[in-house]
């Protein structure tokens, strides 16, 4: 079950929370100018926006034919691929987990309007709707067809990921103020070589049955992920030091 279904989920969560987006931005502009009280309170949005989402998704996809999650399970896995894309193209890029408003202000700001902004975020967002419809939605009615435990785990091993590592950001980001250029290579490639694994499951193994082909891709993904991480080492002990 652990490889089948809570690594699948944590893999997913750390996604969710590595690859930056508008709400991660929003996240990390409340935490550098109202401290970390206030950035924890982005982290409850995804928990109350997704509990309708994710009711409904299940619902749903209980009352279609075995065929047509294989093809929602196609469509996970090329949403998968583009959100890898994306990120790949941050990495190139050489994006940075930072804020766009460089002044530290540490005013009082309302909780509820905090909360409010962030939740809105997520409502009028197409991403919680997509993610859970073609991607965690059928991973958890898979493992609902287990046990109603192996579904709690599922959810725990998502959210635990994803709330645990946007709560790492929070405290990082109130301390330090940024990460690290390195880190946020690093912090991308893995998530890359995560998107892109579960992506070929959903496509190869779960969708078309080429489980051997998956198995050999793996393989190549983690040598690929490895490989980049070893470049950006050694790319970061070859950069001259600037002198002050």
């Amino acid at each position: 079950m652990f490889e089948a279904i809570i690594l699948p989920a944590m893999s997913l969560g750390l996604s969710a929370a590595s690859v930056p987006g508008p709400l991660q931005a929003y996240l990390l502009n409340i935490t550098l100018n109202y401290g970390w009280r206030r950035g924890l309170l982005v982290i409850l949005s995804p928990l109350i926006v997704d509990g309708p989402v994710i009711f409904v998704t299940v619902f749903v996809l209980q009352q279609v034919p075995d065929w047509a999650i294989q093809l929602i399970r196609l469509g996970g896995g090329i949403l998968l691929l583009w959100i890898a894309w994306g990120a790949w193209q941050q990495l190139r890029s050489g994006a940075q987990f930072t804020s766009d408003d460089e002044t530290t202000i540490k005013a009082n700001i309302s909780p509820l309007k905090v909360l409010g902004t962030s939740v809105a975020m997520n409502t009028f967002s197409p991403g919680p709707y997509l993610f859970w419809s073609t991607v965690t939605g059928p991973l958890l009615i898979e493992a609902l067809d287990i046990s109603l435990w192996a579904g709690i785990g599922m959810l725990l091993g998502f959210y635990g990921v994803f709330l645990g590592g946007m709560a790492l950001l929070v405290f990082v980001f109130d301390r330090l103020g940024t990460i690290d250029q390195t880190v946020t290579e690093i912090i991308l490639v893995i998530t890359i070589g995560l998107l892109v694994w579960f992506a070929t499951q959903l496509i190869i193994a779960d969708a078309m049955g080429f489980v051997f082909v998956h198995q050999i891709l793996t393989a190549l993904i983690a040598l690929s992920v490895i490989s980049y991480l070893v470049i950006i080492q050694r790319n970061k002990k070859d950069t001259p030091k600037r002198v002050s």
